[in-house]
Formats: structure tokens, C-alpha cells, sequence
């Protein structure tokens, strides 16, 4: 008898860094959260994280991770009015982007990984 393999379960998650001048980076987060358009996309289905950061030396810059269960999670995200809404923000405070993107597979390393791991 052949034991199937525990379901893998996938993830992707994008950093984004915000670079900007006098406060722009901040200020497009800022309004990015104030506007509610943050509470939105943490409300679409297949979301898991959407959250800005600022890094300690990033200067002018502000850290998104924005997490989701599957690239058509994304996709839909990518497709919906709401991107048309950020990118008016980002051109209105004048904010580039460098992006980076991850596909996690939780499947892989487990108990080997947590072992470095304080809790």
C-alpha cells in the first residue's frame, strides 16, 4: 500500500519596496491605509497578508509584503479596479517601485527549518 504525500501547500508573496522623496513613500502608505483601500485587499478572497513596514536604514523607503494563497488570488487581485486606484496613488505621491517575489512551499523543510526558530 503507497502513502499519497501530505498536500503541499503553496503560497507567493511579493515585497515591494516603495522608494520616494521627502516623505512620499510614507505618505502614499499612509493614504493607502486612511482611503481603506488596504482593508479592502485584505478582504479579498485568497489575501494572507498585506502590510507596509519601514525598514530601520531604508531612509525614503516603505516595505509592502503582501501575501496570497495562489497565483489566481493574485491574478484576480492584479485584474480588480483597485490596482487602477494604486497606481493613481503612486503617480500622485511620485513613489518607484523594486519588487521581489517568493513562491513558498510549505510542504518542504518543516521541522528542519523550525529548528532555528525561537518562538
Amino acid at each position: 500500500m503507497s502513502r499519497e504525500p501530505p498536500p503541499r501547500h503553496l503560497s507567493i508573496t511579493v515585497n515591494i519596496y516603495y522608494h520616494g522623496a521627502d516623505g512620499s513613500a510614507r505618505r502614499f502608505a499612509e493614504e493607502m491605509t486612511a482611503s481603506g483601500t488596504v482593508d479592502a485587499i485584505r478582504a479579498e478572497p485568497g489575501n494572507l497578508r498585506y502590510e507596509y513596514f519601514v525598514p530601520l536604514a531604508g531612509g525614503e523607503t516603505v516595505l509592502l509584503i503582501d501575501s496570497w494563497e495562489d497565483q489566481q488570488a493574485l491574478d484576480a487581485h492584479h485584474a480588480s479596479p483597485m490596482m487602477t486606484a494604486i497606481a493613481a496613488l503612486r503617480e500622485k505621491h511620485d513613489v518607484r517601485m523594486t519588487v521581489e517575489r517568493y513562491v513558498t512551499d510549505e510542504g518542504r523543510g518543516g521541522a528542519a527549518d523550525r529548528a532555528f526558530v525561537r518562538e
